[in-house]
């Protein structure tokens, strides 16, 4: 089969595709024909040894993906060959063959494409997982969404709306804004242009956000918290930007504020119930038009490095696709 491997840590230039063995499902496990994976921003982290996991060498990128059954290992109930799944497995799907625990896996409707089910693991996996399991959003609360036009981003614009809430999107350009006014959000914020504790204040009517959503990190992270109302929740997603903030203990005592780590990749692993319920939510969605992915390109296997560099170039509205 074909795979893209990284061997030494490095840019996306340094990646090689090579053939190597097809593997073979062990006891317990499934092994399934990659179709489409996808690419997330911690993609461009994990090659270059910059990602909290680091996978012995060679691995393959890519942590979600979607495809057909090709075979099961010894006692594997509830799947067999040809069917049409989706699942994550941290790294190592941007291959042909990829081998994955059957608790990692959901069954895909016929009438959704690989290439959408593809991205929908892990970006729309985590912001549902962060929103009704770690933020318990209600209807009529207002989300604060940072770095709004990439791939988490985007998938927290479209949910928050999808559950009642009131959203705000906050990026860096005009036209990462204009993207998430098409995903319907409600009001829009230039971080690079206006301050952003205030502007969320004063889009509030001094109130302050029930919820930030928080991708980024960064210098924004401290701002974002200062916009919180009373009881407000901050969620930790991740740190696009590069750099871990230190958040004030004094503000959050004062606003009754939460602070919530959102670590979707262990939730997957100590509640795959919750998971797989939580992503037929999402297909359903999906099926029903409610809910419409914005795949921002499909790329052959033999381009993954332009479209990793694109990520990194932060380029991309919605997910990057690729097609082994």
């Amino acid at each position: 089969m074909k795979a893209c491997l990284c061997k030494t840590f490095g840019p996306p230039s340094s990646l090689v595709i090579e053939d190597i063995p097809d593997p073979a499902p062990a006891p317990g496990e499934v092994l399934v024909r990659v179709r489409a994976c996808a690419l997330n921003f911690f993609d461009t982290l994990i090659i270059q040894g910059k990602y909290q996991f680091k996978p012995e060498f060679p691995f393959s990128p890519s942590a979600e993906f979607a495809g057909e059954v090709e075979a099961i290992g010894a006692g594997v109930e509830g799947f067999g060959p040809g069917d049409r799944v989706m699942g994550y497995v941290k790294w190592g799907a941007a291959r042909e063959l990829v081998v994955a625990r059957p608790k990692d896996l959901v069954p895909v409707p016929d009438d959704i494409s690989f290439e959408v089910a593809a991205g929908l693991t892990v970006t729309y996996g985590t912001t549902l997982h962060a929103f009704v399991d770690r933020a318990s959003l209600k209807p009529g609360e207002t989300v604060a969404v940072l770095g709004a036009s990439g791939g988490v981003g985007q998938a927290a614009v479209e949910i928050a709306l999808l559950m009642g809430a009131r959203v705000i999107a906050c990026a860096s350009s005009e036209d990462k804004l204009a993207f998430a006014r098409e995903l319907g959000a409600q009001e829009t914020l230039d971080y690079s242009r206006v301050p952003l504790k205030e502007t969320l204040k004063e889009l509030t009517g001094g109130k302050g956000v029930d919820v930030v959503y928080d991708p980024v990190g960064g210098d924004h992270s401290e701002q974002a918290l200062r916009a919180t109302g009373w009881e407000g929740r901050f969620l930790v997603i991740g740190f696009a930007a590069g750099t871990i903030p230190k958040l004030p203990l004094n503000v959050i005592m004062l606003k009754g504020c939460d602070v919530r780590g959102v670590f979707w990749g262990e939730a997957v692993d100590r509640d795959p119930q919750g998971h797989r319920a939580n992503m037929t939510r999402v297909l359903e969605w999906v099926r029903e038009g409610r809910l419409k992915p914005h795949v921002h390109a499909v790329y052959p296997l033999e381009d993954i490095a332009p479209a990793l560099e694109e990520l990194a170039a932060r380029k991309v509205k919605g997910k990057v696709i690729i097609t082994p």
